[in-house]
């Protein structure tokens, strides 16, 4: 229970901790808030004061002084307000970019082992939604609490000096308002923030899928209960929000309530004062204005706890992403890379099972070498591992046993961005930004020149199609690169590898799903790519394999032939096996 409840206040501290640049920004505001607020409170006291003044005075001239002071306190009010409005979005803003640079440099190792768990509207919600929640941070919560504070020192000081009871008469209404009613509202919510940040976060999720397969719901005719899902997750959030809203309507009215008991308790307390002449008469005015104002200050406070409820939710969500340790890291001593010739990719003895799997292994004392510039085939029927042995090569995950060597040294022993820095990779599913051609190939070297971009598209076989296009490399290929065609995409993607001129070749199922005219054409352009390069390919598609120096036969996580071409075809296992389905010598099942 004491570590439950400690938790938000380590969350708190945690969220404060990102203000620390930002203290003497934060400090000279939360000076010019309470310089607005007392201005404010000036101005209508002693207005008051004028107007009870110019009753009883029979010279203009002994009201010259109140009169500077209102016209003096509505100009500082209105320049300390514009300075505080500009302060604390200033601080605000950098805070946000501060906060989200800081989630996103923790995200980025987490990809992909760490975040198979989260849907991508999830994550969308933790760094878009979450962070966005955090803004009011220090707009609705630090901000108005310093300046309450601020002005409750101020307000009880001015009520002493006309008489102490009426100080601590201001001090327990401006108390009992500003902490007692956020507090009790906070009760009343306790959780509700937590659970609607949670519900945005699945609604979003479900949102991004339904767009991202709209296609498929259509076409299974599903897309009417998707809708009515969609629902059920809206009214959830709607009972939830209005919940909320009583929660909050019943502090608001509360509110309102004490102010007036507040303004009322200290004319009760003062008219006594006056009939006996303790104070004068013509302070009592001043003094229901000087209460009245004050309570600007703490009416923010209402909405700051409520607040504070929401920001500890999101900052929850968005530290259990910064929290959780990456499955891979760099070495406390990175090793210099070894140079270009020497690149041999060895895996010993490796053994891996993905976590989600228990015991069950993946791949099951995996042994091979891949000479540099020898080019390598992993083949085998689906679910067989294959995949798994390029991530283990760019490090997404490390083995539970066994060692990946890159020129006889452990790979782990290389920074991480060293590491991939050595490696084209070219998958099935290569992702293209929502970017022009120019700038998903200039991912890959972001200093190429024009030449040289337009050398990798013709050795790509795709610059006569760029050509064409009206806009040419400025052409935008779309979300995914939806708006081109399979093997264009696939093009794209070995003009990328090519731009980069990676030493080590990583080819993941490339012609999968294409028209044999479309595959053909592809493999020609993977070997230009392979040329001089250790290659490592993945495929179930037995092409192009007379050109590999040796291929590896996986079966259930397990090597079980391997050998060139010409020698695993005249052993009848396999791979025998694999070729002649492909090529229909045998009758499928």
């Amino acid at each position: 229970m004491t570590r439950r409840r400690s938790a938000p206040l380590r969350t708190a501290w945690r969220l404060l901790a990102f203000l620390r640049p930002f203290i003497p920004q934060i400090v000279v505001t939360v000076l010019l808030g309470g310089v607005m607020v007392v201005s404010n409170m000036l101005l209508l006291s002693m207005a008051s004061y004028l107007i009870a003044g110019a009753a009883i005075v029979t010279m203009i001239v002994l009201l010259s002084i109140p009169i500077t002071i209102v016209r003096l306190m509505g100009l500082v009010r209105a320049a300390a307000r514009y300075g505080e409005r500009l302060l604390s979005h200033n601080v605000t803003f950098r805070l946000l970019a501060h906060i989200r640079v800081a989630v996103y440099r923790r995200l980025a190792p987490l990809a992909p082992a760490r975040l198979l768990q989260l849907g991508s509207g999830d994550l969308l919600a933790r760094l878009v939604s979450d962070v966005d929640e955090l803004q009011n941070l220090y707009l609705r919560v630090v901000s108005p609490v310093l300046v309450a504070a601020l002005v409750t020192i101020v307000t009880c000081w001015l009520f002493a000096i006309f008489h102490t009871v009426l100080a601590l008469t201001a001090l327990v209404f401006l108390l009992v308002t500003g902490l007692g009613l956020p507090l009790l509202a906070l009760r009343l919510t306790r959780g509700l923030g937590r659970e609607q940040l949670a519900l945005r976060g699945k609604l979003n999720e479900h949102i991004v899928e339904s767009l991202q397969g709209m296609s498929d719901l259509l076409a299974y005719g599903q897309a009417t209960r998707r809708r009515e899902e969609l629902a059920a997750w809206e009214q959830r959030l709607d009972r939830l929000q209005r919940r909320l809203a009583v929660a909050g309507g019943l502090q608001e009215g509360l509110q309102e309530l004490l102010t007036g008991l507040a303004v009322w308790g200290i004319l009760l307390l003062a008219i006594p004062l006056a009939v006996t002449t303790q104070i004068n008469s013509v302070y009592l005015g001043f003094l229901a204005m000087l209460i009245l104002a004050a309570f600007e200050a703490i009416t923010p406070l209402a909405q700051a706890f409520g607040q504070l409820g929401h920001s500890l939710a999101a900052g929850e969500r968005l530290f259990r992403i910064i929290d959780t340790p990456p499955a891979v890291s760099d070495p406390p001593q990175p090793a210099p890379l070894p140079a270009r010739a020497s690149l041999e990719l060895a895996f010993d003895g490796v053994h891996f099972r993905y976590e989600e799997q228990g015991l069950q292994r993946t791949l099951t004392d995996i042994s091979f070498r891949v000479p540099a510039g020898a080019r390598v085939a992993i083949v085998g029927p689906s679910g067989a591992g294959k995949s798994t042995l390029l991530r283990l090569a760019l490090r997404f995950w490390d083995p539970q046993e066994g060692r990946i060597l890159l020129a006889g040294q452990d790979i782990r022993s290389f920074a991480l961005a060293d590491l991939r820095s050595l490696m084209g990779v070219v998958t099935q599913e290569t992702y293209l930004f929502n970017d022009t051609i120019r700038g998903n190939l200039r991912l890959a070297a972001p200093s190429a020149t024009e030449e040289q971009i337009w050398r990798a598209l013709e050795l790509a076989q795709l610059d006569d199609f760029v050509r064409q296009l009206p806009a040419g490399l400025d052409t935008w290929v779309g979300e995914q690169g939806l708006k081109l065609s399979g093997g264009e995409r696939q093009r794209l993607a070995i003009a990328r590898a090519l731009l980069k001129d990676a030493p080590i070749l990583l080819l993941d199922e490339v012609t999968a799903h294409l028209d044999r005219l479309t595959e053909q054409a592809l493999l020609e352009a993977l070997n230009t790519l392979m040329e001089g390069r250790t290659t490592l390919l993945v495929t179930h598609r037995l092409l192009n394999m007379e050109r590999m120096d040796e291929i590896l036969v996986l079966d259930e996580g397990r090597i079980v032939e391997r050998g060139r071409h010409e020698q695993l075809l005249a052993h009848d296992g396999l791979y025998r096996r694999l070729w002649e389905v492909q090529n229909a010598l045998l009758p499928v099942a």
